[in-house]
């Protein structure tokens, strides 16, 4: 079939490509969409190269189905358009989670809920895919009553710029800045914007994006998300209070059993999730799983996934898969 990947030449659109080209999914022509100052460079898939266009080219050609990765404000802007000509979209920004109208998927919690009108999908925040994935078979065993996470996020979940300030700032080279603040040697306690109620945007959108997903409104989540100087995804420290209790041996059975992860769970031995072993997979790594001996049916573990993977390009190209299974595009 026909595929477009709209922001081609970015961080995301790049991996994307990759991907697709790993996974096999069926791509009988690739569209590589970007911005004017892109078109006419050539990006290669499968071998071949491929010809930037711009995105009214991109609709001209009709693909069946076009990955958005290029930021909120293009997408707001020609999503809708991709869509009135008929291609679904799946759109990797933040720019149709929290629509009423739209499907927020990870399609091994809530790929049931799309159906052949969903023409734009929305693709979830990096930080909250691993999450929920952890979340959801423990959520239906002991039903969650509240969630405290805490991210260490890698520089690539910022872009090309962000990697390049702390690859320069580890040479002692003066370049462009993503941050405000160093990143080499630094932990920095923000990302995204700060809101009025003093949380910012990423700490926000785990809180509404895990209650969308996961269909149940009742779910206390409080985040803090800070960015560390590392390459090869994101990790999180969650308490997970029950509202029943629980054994360890069946926490770590479901966990084991469930789609898409993987259990790193052997302290004596040092074994943990750490995001160099994440990188360049497609699982998520659940670890040093424990209970909160601070209060009752509490749970303590530790999850690491790589965020230009499963927590973008795989889970859209994963969303297009199973729309192709279900035969809604071809």
């Amino acid at each position: 079939m026909k595929v477009a990947v709209v922001g081609a030449t970015g961080l995301v659109g790049t991996k994307m490509l990759q991907v697709l080209e790993e996974r096999n999914f069926p791509v009988t022509e690739l569209i590589p969409v970007a911005s004017e100052k892109s078109v006419g460079k050539e990006v290669t898939f499968k071998g071949k190269p491929y010809k930037v266009v711009n995105a009214d080219t991109a609709i001209s050609m009709k693909p069946a189905v076009a990955l958005f990765s290029a930021g909120g404000s293009t997408s707001l802007e020609w999503a809708p358009k991709f869509a009135e000509a008929g291609i679904t979209v799946i759109d990797n920004s933040s720019a149709w989670r929290m629509d009423p109208t739209k499907k927020l998927v990870v399609p091994e919690i809530n790929g049931d809920a799309l159906t052949p009108e969903d023409k734009i999908i929305a693709n979830p925040n990096c930080s909250t895919i691993q999450m929920v994935l952890v979340l959801e078979p423990l959520h239906k065993l002991y039903n969650i009553n509240r969630v405290v996470v805490s991210t260490y996020q890698s520089v690539t979940g910022t872009g090309v710029k962000a990697v390049d300030q702390l690859m320069n700032e580890r040479k002692g080279v003066e370049g462009p800045k993503a941050y405000a603040h160093t990143i080499d040697l630094n932990v920095i306690p923000q990302i995204d914007v700060f809101l009025e109620n003093g949380y910012t945007k990423e700490e926000m959108k785990m809180v509404k994006e895990t209650k969308k997903i996961m269909r149940d409104d009742n779910i206390k989540v409080t985040a803090t998300t800070v960015r560390i100087p590392v390459m090869g995804g994101h990790s999180e420290s969650v308490n997970i209070e029950f509202g029943k209790e629980f054994e360890l041996a069946d926490v770590r059975k479901s966990l084991e059993t469930a789609p898409g992860l993987v259990v790193v769970d052997d302290p004596a031995n040092a074994k943990y999730p750490m995001p160099k072993d994440a990188h360049e997979r497609d699982e998520v790594f659940v670890g040093r799983i424990r209970r909160d001996e601070s209060q009752d049916k509490t749970l303590n573990l530790w999850i690491v996934a790589d965020n230009l993977r499963k927590g973008a390009a795989t889970n859209a190209v994963q969303i297009a898969e199973y729309l192709h299974q279900q035969k809604w595009i071809s």
